[in-house]
């Protein structure tokens, strides 16, 4: 591999690789109905990027006569597994990028909160060959905002994180990879992340090309 790609790059899923982030959100609204919460803006930090055991937790807390913790959680996962299920599309840039990538012999793996059998589907429906590595919410004791995920990522494909990419578009997230250790491609789709050193933020990945993935380069960012 060239010393000016990374040693891999590693995707976040949900709101990165594809248009699954309002799913979420429409899944933890539907479920904070059911038990008599009006889901708002001021939610978004408990919502958005965060494992499904970390916003059932979070309902839980504001409708404590609610259900149960897991009883939360079960239906988080079967809301948002129904919608995801037949509705996976990639966003504007994804598949070029990930064609440019595969060219260029850069190993890649998804690195994603979501469980594992949404992990699996959104997988597939990309090509299961392109990914070398997956992480969902189940490998890791602790998933994102912990470094975790993108520590196991990096360890599966035998690369140090200093020298990997990761591509998010969450705080959280974001905050899950700088902590691994990894340089970071922001794509700014659902949450305002500012530009910072060995951080570059974008509209869209379809405004990244190859090139631009390489920790020395996004260094100078």
């Amino acid at each position: 591999m060239s010393s000016v790609l990374p040693a891999a790059v590693l995707f976040d899923m949900d709101g990165t690789l594809v248009d699954t982030e309002q799913l979420w959100w429409d899944a933890v609204e539907d479920v904070a109905g059911r038990v008599g919460y009006a889901l708002g803006p001021t939610d978004t930090a408990d919502v958005v990027g965060h494992a499904i055991e970390h916003t059932a937790t979070y309902l839980h807390a504001v409708v404590p006569e609610g259900p149960c913790v897991h009883e939360l959680s079960d239906a988080l996962d079967a809301a948002f597994t129904d919608r995801v299920r037949g509705r996976i599309e990639p966003l504007p840039g994804v598949v070029a990028l990930l064609d440019a990538l595969a060219e260029a012999e850069v190993p890649l793996a998804i690195v994603s909160a979501s469980p594992r059998h949404v992990v699996d589907l959104v997988r597939d429906a990309l090509g299961s060959a392109r990914f070398a590595v997956t992480v969902a919410a189940e490998d890791v004791a602790r998933t994102k905002p912990d470094p975790a995920p993108y520590l196991a990522a990096a360890t599966a494909l035998g690369v140090e994180p200093s020298a990997c990419v990761a591509v998010e578009d969450t705080v959280v997230g974001v905050t899950s990879a700088e902590s691994a250790g990894c340089a970071v491609v922001a794509v700014r789709t659902t949450a305002s992340i500012p530009a910072a050193p060995g951080r570059r933020v974008v509209a869209s990945l379809a405004a990244v090309v190859v090139g631009d993935l390489h920790p020395a380069v996004l260094a100078r960012a």
